[in-house]
């Protein structure tokens, strides 16, 4: 039997299979004051700086307020935060950037139109960097560096095993899909599907499920109206009796989503213990928080593979504010919102794009580690990329369309399920519905 001791887990094997929990956060309950946003800001600011000054055109910056030093015109380096972002009489784009020390306008020209139009996807509180010419109290900007992804070796593993990722079953809900969900459930016991698929299902490793494992209470207007079970103790039950179908042998990594019973402020912890008993009851359970860095498949000579875990709450956000999101397909295209966020090297990197909990000594939505997945859900569609070596990975849902999402145009794809081949890292999605 797969040991159920969280500290053997978080330590290495579990049931033959080794998994280590890279990252994953414990919160320390306290009183939260002004100042805490303060040093948030400044953990968020300091983390990417510290990757901006990394690459080779952030040698030689400055800090801001050493700009009012320099009389002379002349080409400097800066490091700072989006304070804000406005289009001026002339059609060229103004940002103000902060760093500990000042403020300085930076005005990116219409006429540099490939740095124009990278510019217009700029985001209030992200941290860049900005080479330039400073003039005056102004500096024109030539170049704009993003803290982004280095370009990583595609690691595969010797041997053939399979992933997968699930997300957003919303037991609970009136718009479940038990049929559908059943189908995957014969599928993973090897009762249905073709040679190959029987084949893959006998080499799964471990199944990742990203959040929103119920649908919760009260989480959008007139909810009980879809709900079948309203009692979110009964969903968690609920939802137990269907994953303690899968094989005990194959680990299930859970992190929460923001329709679970809990509090919807990133980073959140593990599934509530309250709440959730009988998810923690299921032997081959091993809960994260959102967002997590997991270990798999490591041997004495291979390192294995780092999956980062995020629900994606922050997703909406950027579909509604940066237009060339939205104009490529916005909810339907969550692999370039992923692109997007690995690009910033941080999960929210807007203020107002999730809520959160401000941390006096690390923004824990900083990209610090660059994962070989990158494992997302909450929109409800599959997509999948490779961005720089890392492979994108957004999961399906296992619910039909809602009320809500009718109203703010969510098209979702359920019963999907995104596979990988850790020996090739090619991706199939299997489909359980129609």
């Amino acid at each position: 039997k797969p040991p159920t001791d969280t500290k053997h887990i978080e330590t290495g094997i579990w049931s033959g299979k080794n998994i280590k929990i890279v990252y994953s956060y414990k919160e320390e309950p306290k009183k939260r004051e002004p100042q805490d946003f303060v040093d948030h800001f400044n953990n968020k600011y300091k983390a990417i700086e510290k990757i901006l000054k990394q690459r080779q055109e952030m040698n030689n910056t400055i800090s801001i307020s050493k700009l009012s030093s320099k009389k002379e015109k002349g080409s400097v380096s800066i490091i700072g935060m989006v304070g804000s972002k406005q289009v001026t009489k002339n059609g060229n784009l103004m940002i103000l950037l902060e760093d500990p020390t000042g403020q300085r306008k930076v005005i990116i020209n219409k006429n540099k139109p490939a740095l124009f139009k990278e510019a217009k996807d700029l985001v209030l509180d992200e941290v860049i960097g900005v080479v330039g010419v400073n003039v005056e109290n102004m500096i024109f900007a030539n170049n704009i560096l993003w803290p982004d992804m280095p370009n990583k070796e595609l690691k595969k593993s010797s041997s053939e095993a399979y992933a997968l990722f699930l997300s957003d079953l919303h037991v609970g809900s009136s718009k479940f899909l038990p049929d559908d969900f059943e189908k995957f459930l014969k599928w993973i016991n090897g009762e249905i599907g073709n040679e190959q698929q029987r084949h893959i299902a006998k080499n799964v490793e471990c199944i990742f499920i990203a959040g929103d494992l119920v649908d919760g209470c009260g989480i959008y207007p007139d909810q009980d109206k879809e709900l079948i079970t309203k009692d979110v103790y009964q969903q968690y039950k609920e939802c137990a009796a269907l994953l303690s179908r899968i094989p005990s042998s194959i680990p299930l990594i859970i992190c929460p989503g923001n329709h679970d019973a809990m509090r919807i402020s990133e980073p959140q912890p593990q599934l509530s213990k309250e709440f959730a008993k009988p998810m923690y009851d299921l032997s081959n359970a091993i809960m994260v928080s959102n967002p997590a860095i997991v270990n798999i498949s490591a041997t004495s000579g291979f390192e294995g593979f780092d999956v980062m875990m995020y629900h994606g709450y922050s997703f909406d956000y950027y579909v509604a504010e940066v237009d060339s999101l939205r104009i490529q397909g916005g909810y339907d295209r969550a692999d370039l919102i992923m692109k997007f966020l690995m690009k910033r090297r941080h999960l929210a990197p807007s203020h107002l794009s999730t809520q959160y909990i401000p941390d006096a000594k690390k923004d824990h939505l900083v990209i610090e580690k660059v994962p070989d997945f990158f494992i997302s859900g909450h929109i409800h569609k599959t997509a999948t990329a490779n961005y720089k070596n890392t492979t994108l990975i957004c999961g399906s849902c296992w619910q039909s369309k809602t009320i809500f999402q009718e109203k703010v145009g969510h098209n979702p794809e359920p019963s999907r399920v995104p596979i990988i081949n850790l020996q090739t890292r090619d991706v199939k999605i299997l489909k359980f519905g129609q």
